[in-house]
Formats: C-alpha cells, sequence, structure tokens
C-alpha cells in the first residue's frame, strides 16, 4: 500500500494541474506598485545586467525556481527538468519538502539533481512543524548533505496544515527555529508556501540569524484551496482559502522588521514586471513555481524558455526605467512612495 505521504503529494501535482487553485478575491498587491518609465532611458537594452548574489551565490538574474515536489513517480523527472534548465539559465532552485525523503529513503533520488546543476544555488526544504515534533538540526544535516544543498528552506505553513488536517503544533516553533539557524552549516531561509509573512511574524525573527525570508505572499497559489481538493474534491471552506498577506505587503512589512535580512518575493510572480515591481519593494530575488510545473512536465527545453521569456520581459523594464542593474532598481524604490498599505497580522 502506498504512503500517505507519497499519496499526497502525488495528489498535489493533480489538484495543481487541473483544479483553479490560485486566490479568488485577492490579489499579490504589487498592481499598484508603479513602474518608473523614462522615454529617454541613457543606456542600450543590452546593458543592463541581471546578475545578482544570494545566499553566497551568485545568480546570473535576481531568480529562483520555486519549491514544487518529489517523493512520488513524477517527481525525479520534474525535479531534473528543473534543475538542468536552472544551471542553463543560471538562476536558484529550490527544492520541495525534503520530509518524504528523509522518511521513506527509497524516494531520495528525487530529490537529487547536482549532477545536472554542479554551479546552480540549491535550496532544500523542511518544514518547521517537524522541528516541533522532533526534528534536530542533525536532521537538517542529513537532508543538506543528501542533495548538497547551498541553503535550507523551512517552511511555516500553519493555514495548510490545518486544512489538510496535518501537524497543527506550532508551539515553540520560534525557539526550534532559533536553534536551527544557530547550528546548522549552511543559510537558513524562512518561508511560507503562500499564505505570506508579515509584520508580526517578521518581528519574532528579530535577532535569528537568517539567510533571507522568502515572502511568499497571498496571491498566488492558495495552499489552503490546494490542501480542500485533495481532502475532499472540492473547496469546502472558500473564506480560509483567501486568508493571507498579500505579496506586496509582505515585502513591506518585512522589510520593516529585518531591513538587513535579504527577501525573496513569492507568491503570484507571474512575469517580468511583477518581478520588477518586486524589487522595487526591496527584494532581492523573486522565485516562481505553479507556472513552471507543467513546462517540467514537458522538459528542460520547455522550463528554460520560459524563464528566459520572463527574464527577457524584467531585463526590458530595467531598460525603460533607465536603470543598468538590479541594485538600481532598488535604490529607485526606495526613494518612491507606493500606495501598500502596511497593517497585517
Amino acid at each position: 500500500m502506498a504512503d500517505p505521504l507519497v499519496v499526497r503529494k502525488r495528489r498535489h501535482l493533480d489538484v495543481c494541474l487541473e483544479e483553479p487553485v490560485g486566490f479568488q478575491t485577492r490579489t499579490t498587491g504589487l498592481e499598484d506598485v508603479e513602474v518608473p518609465y523614462s522615454a529617454l532611458p541613457g543606456l542600450h537594452r543590452d546593458e543592463v545586467e541581471l546578475g545578482t548574489d544570494l545566499l553566497g551565490r551568485r545568480l546570473r538574474a535576481p531568480f529562483l525556481i520555486g519549491a514544487m515536489t518529489g517523493g512520488e513517480e513524477r517527481g525525479g523527472p520534474i525535479n531534473r527538468a528543473l534543475a538542468e534548465a536552472a544551471q542553463r539559465c543560471g538562476v536558484g532552485f529550490m527544492l520541495g519538502s525534503q520530509r518524504v525523503m528523509l522518511e521513506h529513503p527509497r524516494t531520495r533520488a528525487s530529490f537529487q539533481v547536482r549532477d545536472l546543476a554542479p554551479d546552480v544555488l540549491l535550496v532544500g526544504n523542511l518544514g518547521l512543524a517537524q522541528f516541533v515534533a522532533g526534528y534536530t538540526p542533525r536532521d537538517a544535516e542529513r537532508a543538506v548533505a543528501a542533495v548538497d544543498a547551498d541553503a535550507l528552506a523551512v517552511h511555516c505553513n500553519p493555514l495548510q496544515e490545518a486544512v489538510q488536517g496535518g501537524d497543527v503544533d506550532f508551539r515553540h516553533g520560534r525557539e526550534r527555529l532559533a536553534e536551527l539557524a544557530a547550528a546548522l552549516s549552511v543559510p537558513v531561509v524562512v518561508k511560507e508556501v503562500g499564505h505570506g509573512i508579515g509584520r508580526r511574524t517578521a518581528r519574532q525573527l528579530r535577532d535569528i540569524p537568517l539567510g533571507a525570508v522568502d515572502v511568499a505572499g497571498a496571491g498566488g497559489t492558495s495552499w489552503a484551496r490546494v490542501e480542500q481538493f485533495v481532502r475532499h474534491g472540492r473547496v469546502t471552506q472558500p473564506d480560509l482559502a483567501e486568508l493571507g498577506v498579500p505579496t506586496a505587503r509582505a515585502l513591506v512589512e518585512v522589510a520593516a522588521e529585518l531591513p538587513t535580512v535579504p527577501r525573496i518575493a513569492s507568491g503570484g510572480i507571474r512575469s517580468g514586471t511583477d518581478a520588477a515591481r518586486a524589487l522595487l519593494l526591496g527584494a532581492s530575488a523573486v522565485a516562481v513555481a505553479r507556472p513552471l510545473l507543467r513546462p517540467a512536465l514537458e522538459g528542460a527545453d520547455a522550463v528554460a524558455a520560459w524563464i528566459d521569456a520572463f527574464l527577457d520581459e524584467l531585463r526590458t523594464v530595467l531598460f525603460v526605467a533607465g536603470v543598468r542593474d538590479v541594485g538600481s532598481l532598488r535604490a529607485m524604490g526606495r526613494v518612491a512612495d507606493p500606495a501598500i498599505p502596511t497593517i497585517s497580522g
């Protein structure tokens, strides 16, 4: 009999491919960020440089392939296609949750992609709820070593867990996170899964030595919606599926509380223009997941083509903004006053 964790991962992929899992009433808020435009940009488009540094690695562009899958029969081919594309495009890659790999070693191969992506910023992934339940920094080191990761993402997903009937004990979560960040041999990235990290959460992360925060805001894929499709075959609690801190607001609020910690913008990033808006709000990079799932089923060529088109659009935005690099675009955002609400729970 198939393990329930593996079955759930299989259903996650099916639902994300077949059902309307995006937020229905809530947007990212990025549409409210005005992109600067100059009819006299004063440079050649080919002069625009997208390269940036993140988590100790150099990226050709401020882009990561976001966490998706692993541990079920399609996980290996998907991850290998994503890894090969990341190597070609010079971008980062965050693996899906490695919990299944630790608990079922036979699934390890579906996460091992370093042979295809020797130069890529590779980020492992485990859930905070598992550390509350008993995982230790030693388990985290095993997960990192098994895939030769450069960093470890720790996802904080209380709403997803509650809706799926999963691990809902988040007591002492901050303490476990602080212990892990202090002990691990690679940087720790704290992330949500699509319902956002806002001001109150960011305040709890102060004084924890983090490598980055992935705000994973509301407005893209609603994992509370995904889990309802997985569990019930339909959305039974639509209001729950709309909860969260929108991506734009999450970026602003995390920056206010953790100004020196790099921010990754994910959650509804769908275009190079979205990426530019996130950079204007202080993001160090953006991450994209679900839009790359179907291309990944086709193979590395389709994934690389999608990323190339996305980055081509981002390059054009920088060109017409009259800036030569992503750092200059971020600097423009610091002096702007985007109409982004900054109050959240």
